[in-house]
């Protein structure tokens, strides 16, 4: 099956050149130079990919409803619990782990049997294929809070809490059904030349929906009821999908609009470090951290940063399942902090000169 790229490669690429900041394993960083596009207009599909992100953001949100009313009436059982906290834990790290600091940043190396295990538990997660997804999340830190930037709460028109209010919905859910599709032959051109990465790209919809079939058959196999089939579903599947995807959601608005910006002076942009969805994210929520160091495999630099991602990547390093693990050293990003404290303003100005 091909992949329904609208981007692959054209002809005028065949002489595209490439400047990098340090070297080929950051294609985040990349600076084109010539005219390739960011992005590219939305395929024929345009409306089926629009039904699709419909669906992911309004029947997970219908499952939820329905698990918590049942839950009022009925009672929360440990299989419910059980369900929903295993496939939360499982595919949130597929996600933060596997396709963000493995496929998108390469912040370590890993097999290709545990490349399989992260794509695979990413890919349920239901945060869209491998190849999109990378293409996406390079593009917004090539343009973080800038034109460009696929889901940036700052680029709302107006003033005030309704500006506020618009940029929370277009960095949270509205970006997701644009027209504008992030060129994968510009921002993941290496993945299209990774044939175990094209090939989780192409599976990703037999891998979402086994994600949910799965805690449903387990639900059932446990208890012997049809009940049981329900409550895997839900708890375990659609409850799942809801809070994974808001919490990741949450990345792209909330942590570019409310938290600490220890490094704003180096990222240019309004990233932020929110602890809150740092916890419920595994380290996700460190976006400043993030955005000034973005090949670093740890997010959380201060013991009060919580970065449940990095102990993961630590005791996979350990038993060696990854390894060449990149890390910043600690003198490297106290200095850069260091200089955020000698002239904090400097952000704002070079943020406005951009």
């Amino acid at each position: 099956m091909p992949i329904p790229n609208p981007s692959l490669p054209s002809p005028r690429l065949k002489n595209h050149l490439w400047l990098w900041r340090d070297d080929m394993t950051n294609p985040d960083l990349a600076v084109p130079l010539d005219d390739t596009p960011y992005t590219v207009a939305g395929s024929a599909e345009r409306r089926r990919l629009r039904l699709i992100a419909g669906a992911v953001v309004v029947v997970p949100l219908l499952g939820t409803l329905l698990a918590v009313w049942l839950a009022v009436t009925g009672g929360l059982g440990a299989l419910e619990i059980w369900s929903f906290a295993i496939g939360y834990a499982l595919t949130l790290m597929g996600i933060t782990v596997g396709f963000h600091r493995h496929f998108a940043h390469r912040s370590f190396l890993a097999g290709p049997a545990m490349r399989v295990v992260l794509a695979t538990l990413g890919s349920m997660a239901g945060q869209g294929p491998l190849i999109w997804w990378v293409a996406t999340h390079r593009r917004h830190h090539r343009l973080s809070d800038r034109d460009g930037d696929p889901h940036s709460p700052q680029l709302a028109s107006g003033r005030g809490p309704l500006r506020a209010l618009k940029g929370f919905w277009q960095g949270h859910i509205a970006w997701m059904f644009s027209d504008r599709i992030s060129n994968w032959s510009l921002f993941a051109r290496d993945m299209l030349g990774d044939r175990l990465v094209v090939r989780m790209h192409q599976l990703y919809f037999p891998i979402f929906l086994l994600g949910i079939i799965l805690p449903a058959a387990i639900g059932g196999l446990v208890t012997g009821t049809w009940n049981g089939v329900l409550m895997g579903f839900l708890w375990g599947g659609l409850v799942r999908i809801f809070a994974v995807d808001h919490v990741l959601w949450c990345v792209g608005s909330i942590c570019h609009m409310i938290g600490l910006r220890p490094f704003r002076a180096r990222t240019r942009d309004h990233s932020t470090n929110n602890l809150a969805v740092a916890f419920f994210g595994f380290g996700e929520g460190l976006q400043n951290n993030h955005h000034a160091f973005p090949r670093d495999a740890y997010h959380g630099f201060r013991w009060y940063e919580p970065d449940l991602g990095a102990g993961t990547i630590r005791l996979l390093s350990r038993v060696g399942l990854v390894w060449d693990v990149v890390a910043t050293p600690s003198h490297a990003w106290k200095l850069a902090e260091d200089r955020n404290r000698e002239n904090p303003d400097r952000a704002d100005r070079r943020q406005g000169a951009a």
